[in-house]
């Protein structure tokens, strides 16, 4: 019998930037491991010494994956030159219909990469996203921050949003446990997920490959700079614009609430590249 018999082979690229977390990677790949099905993963890994993928924890659970018949691609590029470059080169190494960022600081819940998959595919959209929660807030409940809470019926059609629509304020619905508590009030159908309105998602985002490359995908890198931040948001806005995205509930995936590697931001996506191009 195949170590991976069962296992169904999911369109997927897993393209997951790491650097300087071992201990974190490792939980996060196993993770990847309980998702019970077969796909690509594509580590690029920009630890300065030796690569994170090389800790023993790390390097054990990649063994089972491979085992289990995901293919595994490494890739170690000490030299930083910021976290919207490691997406942009995890981007050129693409081959699936679909590619799920994932940040090396999230844990998937079982069978949380089949609903992303099912759901990109039914709601016909360019992205949708997991929002992790931080368990230690679950008990801090923000009736407040979720007042732009919106579900999709049907399709997750495009939309426009910049700073200062009210449908900016939904990037609320993901601080803290607000992912749990919003699932807490929404009844799940048997497909095991409903699609929500977002504005973006952060650290766990399937999109549909063809979607993330005709806006650019992050091209823009060599602006942005080392210290850069808020490449996503500027992505997944204008993805939004053009093919719709989404979140899902219940999130499968979780914060591991390790300290970030990334505390200097000094250069803003948001305003380099979507008022950039609102302005031409």
């Amino acid at each position: 019998m195949s170590a991976d018999e069962g296992w169904e082979r999911l369109p997927v690229d897993v393209l997951l930037p790491t650097a300087g977390r071992p201990a974190p990677l490792a939980v996060t790949l196993a993770g990847l491991l309980a998702q019970e099905a077969r796909f690509r993963l594509v580590v690029s890994d920009q630890t300065a010494g030796a690569p994170a993928y090389e800790s023993d924890e790390a390097a054990a659970v990649l063994r089972v994956l491979r085992l289990r018949g995901v293919e595994v691609e490494l890739h170690w590029r000490p030299e930083r030159l910021g976290i919207a470059e490691q997406r942009h080169f995890l981007l050129e190494q693409a081959r699936a219909d679909h590619v799920l960022y994932l940040d090396d600081d999230v844990l998937l819940e079982p069978g949380a990469l089949r609903r992303m998959v099912d759901a990109i595919q039914e709601l016909g959209c360019g992205f949708v996203g997991m929002a992790p929660s931080g368990l230690t807030y679950v008990e801090d409940v923000r009736p407040h921050e979720q007042e732009a809470f919106e579900l999709w019926e049907g399709k997750a059609l495009p939309e426009r949003i910049r700073k200062g629509m009210p449908e900016w304020e939904r990037w609320r619905l993901h601080n803290a446990a607000n992912a749990v508590h919003l699932a807490q009030r929404v009844d799940v159908p048997e497909r095991g997920w409903v699609a929500y309105k977002v504005a973006w998602v952060a650290a766990c985002v399937l999109f549909r490959t063809e979607a993330l490359r005709a806006v650019g995908g992050y091209g823009f890198w060599r602006e942005l700079g080392v210290n850069g931040a808020g490449e996503d948001v500027a992505v997944q806005l204008l993805i939004l614009e053009r093919f719709g995205g989404a979140g899902l509930l219940p999130s499968g995936a979780h914060h591991l609430q390790v300290e970030t590697t990334l505390p200097d931001r000094d250069t803003d996506g948001y305003a380099l590249v979507v008022e950039a191009a609102d302005a031409r």
